[in-house]
């Protein structure tokens, strides 16, 4: 069902006009009521007429609806006790009571649809940047399309303040793109040839020319659009409790209204109007819409505000296992690290460390190598090309140049073994680059995985939100692994593992886990699929451009922040607990005066705050779940 039908289906569904109604019957019913009290009105018809004509002016709908559901065999809907409360109340002559009822019921789903557009509406900023033409260059002339129609391989020019239509690669200028609708990141990234963009996001100063490298509906606007889309399909075990709990309820508080009424007159010769008069008080309080409306939109609201942040959930069931996570499972590489290396320290043989980092990064200026490459930015200098020759990679143990006419070799212990160079003493907890100059080793160069600034914030904040244990699964080497683990103080580091031992790790988990708990494992969604789908909740970090990503995660975070996922644990947990206030309020406020109602001594006026009352406080409650 497209957007459009689903709203009209909506509105069909709400009755034509309610704000409208509710304001007319409003006023009607304020008139009666004056006159009711202050007008000495003898004639009782002429207050049947206007109660009546504000009860069919605000309660059509729902005498309607509830015909209808009858003739579909749906019987114990809220529907069919709002007619049934008020239809009794009217027979008995509480004309008053029989408005008021509808009135305010109304006046309550008002606030509740009200409510659920606020936060699909909060929702649906995130997708505002879903373009709505493409400016594709055809012979050099610009024709503005449908973003469906443009093939991969397409050039289309992007314009500042316009919406980057679909995922490609620049080609032509430089600028800078605000993506916080899509990850959550304020500071614009700069963007220039050869780099990615995402649909989505906007350009903000020049023009530029993007070649397409997705169709549409592959694109990263409409992947996440799909995801946020499907997530209310999935109901957390709350949400399905209160269906079941519905189901269950609706029956039971007819047939106690029924014996309400009819056991007290038949047995104990009781006055029918005023047992049946209780009967309708417990049939108006008796609905559960605070718990069946606002329980899910406590989570679709969650849902929502975590989009807002760069956090997408899949579901109403993972945010609830995300707020019982016990263990967080962490890949190393490109999660709690940044997967870039740098120089963090020089160890020579006599020489100068500014000489060795020279040669070293001559030497290395023939290579891609990653560990090469953050030599020659380390040393940060012009290299000269002139003042080096002949360099030449040596498979799998490093390379090999003439600096300044001397033979430099940078490498690995391999490449020390093989030129018969005794190798240092020491351990090593990174990646090292030993340096020959002349056949004489003359020093290493200590190369790290930067740790992202944020993941020990991060753990420590987990840890405050409940998290009881920390792992870090990684195919690197021990020393390596235990390195990161003691920076980021973790509790358990397993390293050297190919993906299936991971996996086996993860389950390992899973079984030691307590009744009800979660794991969480998050990694880069590409490489860790198999344990992404294996954990209770799976999270792919700074993954948005992968279609892989979003197929097998659970949770999408937009960047590779590891913050995002303590605030989504933060989310979670705020949301659930909306929820079970919500419930717990509701039922409590319901059970009260369902007994007082039993006994007489709630008239219909508390009645229906009972009911509409409750309706819009737990509305209102499951409203803070939006907050981001």
């Amino acid at each position: 069902m497209n957007e459009e039908k689903a709203v009209e289906k909506e509105e069909e569904e709400e009755g034509p006009f309610r704000p409208a109604r509710l304001i007319i019957s409003g006023i009607i019913f304020v008139v009666g009521m004056a006159l009711k009290l202050f007008g000495n009105i003898s004639q009782t018809w002429i207050l049947a007429v206007i109660f009546g004509v504000a009860y069919i002016i605000i309660g059509f709908d729902v005498l309607w609806g509830a015909v209808k559901n009858i003739i579909h065999g749906e019987l114990f809907d809220e529907c069919f006790l709002m007619a049934l409360a008020t239809i009794g109340a009217w027979a008995i002559g509480e004309f008053a009571e029989a408005a008021a009822v509808m009135l305010f019921y109304q006046l309550g789903e008002f606030v509740c649809d009200s409510a659920v557009d606020k936060s699909r509406y909060l929702i649906a900023d995130l997708m505002e940047l879903q373009p709505e033409y493409a400016r594709v260059l055809y012979d050099g002339k610009e024709v503005c399309v449908d973003p469906k129609e443009v093939n991969v391989g397409d050039v289309i020019a992007v314009y500042p303040g316009e919406k980057i239509p679909l995922d490609g690669v620049v080609e032509e200028g430089e600028t800078r793109v605000d993506s916080s609708a899509l990850t959550g990141e304020s500071r614009p990234a700069g963007k220039s040839v050869g780099d990615e963009v995402l649909s989505g996001t906007v350009n903000l100063y020049a023009v530029i020319k993007v070649r397409v490298t997705s169709v549409y509906d592959e694109s990263t606007v409409a992947r996440v659009l799909s995801l946020i889309e499907n997530s209310s399909e999935k109901k957390a075990k709350t949400e399905k409790f209160i269906t079941k709990f519905s189901k269950i309820y609706t029956p039971c508080v007819i047939a106690g209204a029924v014996l309400l009424c009819l056991v007290p007159t038949l047995i104990f010769k009781g006055d029918f109007k005023e047992w049946l008069y209780r009967a309708l008080e417990f049939l108006v309080v008796s609905c559960p819409c605070a718990i069946v409306v606002s329980v899910p939109l406590s989570f679709f609201g969650g849902i929502g505000a975590a989009s807002r942040n760069g956090v997408l959930i899949k579901g109403a069931n993972y945010i609830e296992a995300l707020a019982k996570a016990e263990t967080v499972v962490f890949d190393k590489t490109g999660t709690l690290t940044k997967g870039t290396f740098e120089v963090s320290s020089i160890e020579t043989d006599g020489t100068d460390k500014d000489a060795l980092l020279e040669i070293a990064a001559y030497a290395e200026s023939f290579s891609d190598h990653p560990i090469g490459q953050s030599i020659v930015a380390s040393y940060g200098k012009e290299i000269d090309k002139s003042r080096v020759t002949n360099g030449k990679t040596i498979a799998g143990k490093g390379i090999y140049a003439e600096v300044d006419g001397r033979a430099v070799y940078v490498g690995g212990e391999k490449l020390l073994i093989d030129l018969g160079v005794k190798i240092p003493d020491g351990g090593d907890v990174s990646s090292v680059a030993y340096v020959v100059a002349d056949g004489k080793y003359i020093g290493k160069i200590v190369v790290s995985d930067t740790i992202k600034d944020d993941s020990a914030a991060a753990i420590a904040e987990m840890r405050k939100l409940g998290v009881k244990k920390t792992v870090m699964l990684t195919g690197d080497s021990r020393n390596i692994a235990d390195s990161v683990g003691r920076q980021l103080n973790i509790d358990e580091v397993k390293a050297e593992l190919l993906p299936d031992e991971k996996v086996k790790e993860v389950e390992r988990l899973l079984e030691e886990k307590s009744k009800d708990a979660s794991v969480v494992f998050v990694g880069d969604g590409i490489n860790d699929a198999p344990v992404i789908m294996r954990a209770d909740v799976g999270v792919a970090m700074g993954a948005l451009g992968s279609a892989a990503a979003i197929e097998a995660a659970d949770v999408v975070l937009t960047d590779d922040d590891p913050m995002k996922l303590a605030g989504a644990i933060k989310t979670a947990k705020k949301t659930l607990k909306i929820a079970k206030e919500n419930i717990f309020a509701a039922i409590g406020v319901k059970i009260l005066i369902l007994i007082l109602s039993a006994l007489g001594i709630a008239n219909m006026w508390i009645a229906i705050f009972g009911d509409v009352g409750v309706l819009i406080l737990a509305v209102l409650n499951a409203l803070r779940a939006l907050k981001k």
